[in-house]
C-alpha cells in the first residue's frame, strides 16, 4: 500500500522522539508496521502487507498483516524456551491473602499450558471454539488463557465473582464449549466469593448449556462437584491426559480472534470486544519496548485483574510475548497487610515498571499521606510508574511522584533528569487493547529525549493513533444517535469529542462478537471516517492529550458545558479531600448545577465540614468562575464512593440516582431504585448513597418510612 494522503495531523509534536515516531507511523504505515511485525513477532508465514481493506468504503474493518499466520502462545512461551530462557521466571505469583508465593519458569509454564491444552482438546475444544474462563487471580487463569491460544480457541475471561445473570448473558452470547472456573475468589483474608454456586445458577439461567465445566479446587474452599451436571475436577482432568501426546500448535490467521472481552453497554447486553491475534501481538510488543521500556528478563508488575483488559494485556500477554517476568498479585493496595503492599512486591522482585489505577493511589494517599510506610522500601529498580483506568488529577499525580521518589513537584510540566520512577498517566480503553496515549519512557536512554510529564494530561498519542478533536458547528444540530456530518476540527486547546481517524492502529478490536450492526452504530456511525472514543477533551500546544470526561460526564450549566473532571481537579487540591465525584443535578433555571460527593482524608466535625465546603466552593469560583455555579450546599461528604472492583468510580450510577430523585422528589422509595451494576465492589453502598441523595433532594425524606 502507498503512504496515506490524508490531511496531516496538526497535533503531532515531532520535537520529541515519541512524536517523530508517531509521524513516521502515520506517514509511512506500510513500512513502519511491517518492520515492527518482522522485528518483534515470530510468524509461521510472514505477512507481505501491513494492512488492507476488504471494502474501502468500510474502513472500520481493517485487516492488519492479513496474509500472515502465527500462534500467540508460541510467541509467549515456546520461542523463549527455544532461545534459552526456559529457567527464567515467567509468572511470579504472590498472594498475601493465601500467604502463597510461587514462581513458574518458562519451562514449567509451557508444560502446564501444554497439559491443559490436552484437557481442552479432550473435551472437544479446537480452533475457533469459545471457552469462558470464570476465575480469580491465580496462575491457573493464565494457564487456561494460554492453553486456549495454543489451540486457536477463543477465550472469554469473565471477572471472577460476577453475578449469575451477567455470567449467563456472556454464556448465551459466546456459546462456549467449555467453562473453566475455580471454587472461589478471595478479596482479602476475610472475604470469600464462592464461584460454584454462581456458576451453577448461571448455567440454570442460560439457554446455551456447555457440556463441561472444569473447576480448579482451591484449598480455601473445597467443593464436591456434581459430575452428573457436567462439572469436572481440574486435577482429575489433568491427570487423565498425562500419557497423551501433546496437541499440535494451531496455526491461525493474523486476524483470528485471540479473545472476547465483554464491556458494559448502554443497553442491558454487554458488548463482546473481539481482539485479533497478530495485530495485538505486534502492538503489545511495541508498547513493552517503547512505552514502558521493559527488556526481556526484567520484571513487570501490573496490579490489575485478569478479568479486565489491563490484566489481559499487561499481566498475561505482553510481558510473556516480550520475554519478561510478570507478577500475578492476589491482594489489595491496603489491608494485605498495609499500605506498603505494592512497594514490598516492587522491592522483593526488583520490578522495573509498576502499573496501577489512580484510584489505588488515592487509597494510598489516604492511608500513608505523610509517606511513613513507603520509606521502608527500596524502589531503586523502578524506572516507570504508570497509571490508567480513569483520569489522574494533577494533585494526585504530584503526590504520587513525591510518595515514590521524594521529589516535591510544583511545576505544570516536569522533565525528569533520569529514567527513574517516571510517573506517567496514560489513557486507553477495552476496545484499544493497549494504550492510546502516554509518555514513552523506552524510546531513548537519554532522559532529555523523553517527553516531559505534563500534569493533567494523558500524554501524547501512541504510534498509529491519528487522534483528532471534533466539534459540531454551532449552527448544526444532531440527535444523539444520528450521523454528524457538519463538524470541524477543534483548534489547539479547544474542547471537543476525541476521535481517531481511520484506519485504527494494530491491536484495536476488529468487531463485536456476533454484532456487526452494534459495532458500527456504537463507534463509527456518529462521525463517518472516525472512531468515536466517547470521551471529551482537547490537545494542547505541545501535542499532549487531555481527557476530561466521558461524553455523558459533561454538565450543562446555563448553556455552559463543563467537564466533571474540571470540578474534581479543584476539589482534590484541598488537603482535606481524598477523592471526589461530580455529577449534574437538575436546576429549574440553569438546567443543571454541579453536585460534588467528596471523601475526607480524615475525620471532621460538622462545623469543619461546613468550612471545607465553603473553601472548596470559593476555590471553584476562583478557578472556573461564578458561572460554574458551585455552592457549599452542593458539596456532600460521604464515607466512600461506589466503585467497580477494579477501582473505577461509578459516576453514572450516582448520576442516575440524582436524576431519579429529582424526577420523583415527592415519592422517593426507601431502597435504592437503581439497578446495582454487576461490576460494583460492594453492593451495600447503593443504599448508603441513595439515602444521602434522597435527603438532599427532599429534606423530608425518611428512610425508615416506606414511600412505595
Amino acid at each position: 500500500m502507498t503512504p496515506r494522503n490524508d490531511d496531516s495531523n496538526k497535533f503531532v509534536n515531532t520535537k520529541v522522539v515519541q512524536g517523530a515516531m508517531l509521524a513516521e507511523s502515520l506517514n509511512n504505515p506500510e513500512q513502519f508496521w511491517l518492520e515492527e511485525a518482522y522485528k518483534n513477532i515470530t510468524w509461521v508465514k510472514k505477512p507481505t502487507a501491513a494492512y488492507n481493506f476488504a471494502n474501502p468504503m468500510k474502513k472500520y474493518y481493517v485487516d492488519w498483516f492479513a496474509d500472515g499466520t502465527l500462534n500467540v502462545c508460541y510467541n509467549a512461551l515456546d520461542r523463549h524456551v527455544e532461545q534459552g530462557r526456559g529457567e527464567q521466571a515467567a509468572v511470579i505469583y504472590d498472594s498475601p491473602v493465601t500467604e502463597t508465593k510461587q514462581v513458574f519458569t518458562y519451562n514449567v509454564l509451557l508444560q502446564r499450558v501444554k497439559e491443559f491444552a490436552k484437557v481442552l482438546d479432550k473435551n472437544g475444544v479446537g480452533k475457533g471454539d469459545t471457552v469462558i474462563i470464570y476465575m480469580p487471580m491465580i496462575p491457573q487463569t493464565i494457564i487456561a488463557m494460554l492453553a486456549c491460544a495454543r489451540l486457536g480457541a477463543v477465550h472469554s475471561v469473565v471477572f471472577g465473582g460476577f453475578a449469575s445473570p451477567e455470567l449467563a448473558k456472556r454464556i448465551d452470547d459466546c456459546k462456549p464449549k467449555v467453562v473453566v472456573s475455580a471454587t472461589c475468589g478471595l478479596e482479602g483474608k476475610l472475604k470469600m466469593i464462592k464461584y460454584v454456586p454462581l456458576l451453577t445458577k448461571a448455567l440454570e439461567i442460560s439457554e446455551h448449556k456447555p457440556k463441561v465445566s472444569i473447576v480448579y479446587q482451591r484449598e480455601q474452599c473445597p467443593v464436591k462437584l456434581d459430575v452428573d451436571a457436567g462439572f469436572r475436577y481440574w486435577s482429575d482432568e489433568v491427570a487423565s491426559v498425562q500419557e497423551s501426546p501433546d496437541v499440535p500448535l494451531a496455526v491461525v490467521e493474523s486476524n483470528h480472534p485471540l479473545y472476547i472481552l465483554y464491556t458494559s453497554g448502554t443497553t442491558g447486553m454487554p458488548k463482546g470486544v473481539v481482539r485479533p491475534s497478530g495485530p495485538h501481538a505486534v502492538m503489545i510488543s511495541w508498547t513493552m519496548k517503547n512505552l514502558y521500556g521493559v527488556k526481556p528478563g526484567e520484571v513487570f508488575f501490573c496490579a490489575s485483574d485478569l478479568g479486565w483488559v489491563v490484566g489481559h494485556t499487561y499481566i498475561c500477554y505482553a510481558p510473556l510475548v516480550e520475554g519478561s517476568s510478570t507478577i500475578l498479585y492476589e491482594g489489595k493496595p491496603i489491608g494485605t497487610p498495609d499500605a506498603g503492599s505494592f512497594f514490598r512486591i516492587m522491592q522483593e522482585y526488583k520490578a522495573s515498571v509498576f502499573f496501577t489505577a489512580p484510584t489505588a493511589i488515592v487509597v494510598l494517599r489516604r492511608e500513608d499521606n505523610e509517606h511513613a510506610v513507603v520509606k521502608k522500601y527500596d524502589l531503586s529498580t523502578i524506572r516507570g510508574l504508570f497509571m490508567a483506568g480513569e483520569r489522574c488529577a494533577p494533585e494526585i499525580h504530584r503526590w504520587w511522584i513525591e510518595h515514590t521518589s521524594g521529589k516535591k513537584i510544583t511545576e505544570k510540566i516536569y522533565q525528569s533528569d533520569t529514567i527513574e520512577k517516571i510517573a506517567v498517566d496514560h489513557w486507553w480503553q477495552t476496545e484499544s487493547g493497549s494504550p492510546i496515549t502516554g509518555v514513552c519512557i523506552g524510546v531513548s536512554e537519554d532522559p532529555k529525549e523523553i517527553a516531559p510529564i505534563q500534569f493533567g494530561s494523558a500524554g501524547m498519542p501512541i504510534v498509529g493513533v491519528d487522534l483528532r478533536v471534533l466539534k459540531v458547528k454551532e449552527d448544526a444540530h444532531a440527535e444523539e444517535d444520528s450521523v454528524v456530518q457538519d463538524t470541524i476540527e477543534a483548534s489547539v486547546g479547544e474542547v471537543g469529542d476525541i476521535v481517531i481517524k481511520l484506519p485504527l492502529p494494530p491491536g484495536f478490536f476488529s468487531s463485536l462478537w456476533n454484532d456487526k450492526k452494534r459495532y458500527f452504530e456504537s463507534y463509527f456511525k456518529k462521525y463517518p471516517g472516525y472512531y468515536d472514543t466517547g470521551d471529551v477533551g482537547f490537545v494542547d500546544e505541545n501535542g499532549y492529550v487531555h481527557i476530561m470526561s466521558r461524553n455523558d460526564d459533561v454538565i450543562n450549566v446555563a448553556a455552559h458545558r463543563f467537564s466533571t473532571s474540571s470540578y474534581e481537579e479543584i476539589v482534590v487540591k484541598d488537603k482535606s479531600i481524598a477523592e471526589a465525584c461530580t455529577v449534574g443535578t437538575p436546576h429549574e433555571i440553569k438546567g443543571q448545577v454541579p453536585m460534588v460527593f467528596a471523601v475526607l482524608i480524615g475525620t471532621a466535625t460538622q462545623n469543619e465540614k461546613a468550612e471545607i465546603a465553603k473553601r472548596i466552593a470559593a476555590q471553584v469560583r476562583s478557578d472556573i468562575g461564578a458561572v460554574a455555579s458551585m455552592t457549599p450546599e452542593n458539596i456532600i461528604f460521604v464515607g466512600r464512593l461506589p466503585k467497580t472492583r477494579s477501582g473505577k468510580i461509578l459516576r453514572k450510577t450516582i448520576r442516575t440516582m440524582v436524576n431519579y430523585a429529582g424526577t420523583h422528589k415527592d415519592n422517593l422509595p426507601t431502597k435504592c431504585p437503581i439497578s446495582t451494576p454487576p461490576t460494583i465492589d460492594d453492593p451495600l453502598i447503593m443504599n448508603e448513597i441513595w439515602i444521602t441523595v434522597a435527603k438532599l433532594i427532599n429534606p423530608n425524606f425518611n428512610p425508615v418510612v416506606s414511600r412505595m
